[in-house]
């Protein structure tokens, strides 16, 4: 017996959903669907020099930007909390 909700990652290859991982569901099964996009996508770059660049640049932004030295420190559970 399955338990519901069920969460599934699936991927859409060849036009059908197919789960990332193995699922208990009878075959046959007929489900509700709510697709939701990734939280953040990465750029395909295919060029070398480019995905450097892209990381220099990065890297850059991140060092300019430092965390103050007082900032608060986070649990998991706050930083994975949701509103």
């Amino acid at each position: 017996m399955v338990a519901f909700p069920l969460r599934i990652r699936a991927v859409f290859r060849d036009g059908k959903f197919v789960p990332v991982e193995p699922c208990s569901l009878p075959e046959s099964q007929e489900v509700e669907l709510t697709v939701q996009s990734p939280r953040i996508v990465a750029p395909s770059i295919a060029d070398p020099a480019q995905r450097a660049q892209v990381m220099e640049e990065l890297v850059a932004r991140m060092k300019a930007n430092p965390l103050p030295a007082n900032a608060p420190k986070l649990t998991r559970d706050q930083l994975h909390e949701r509103r």
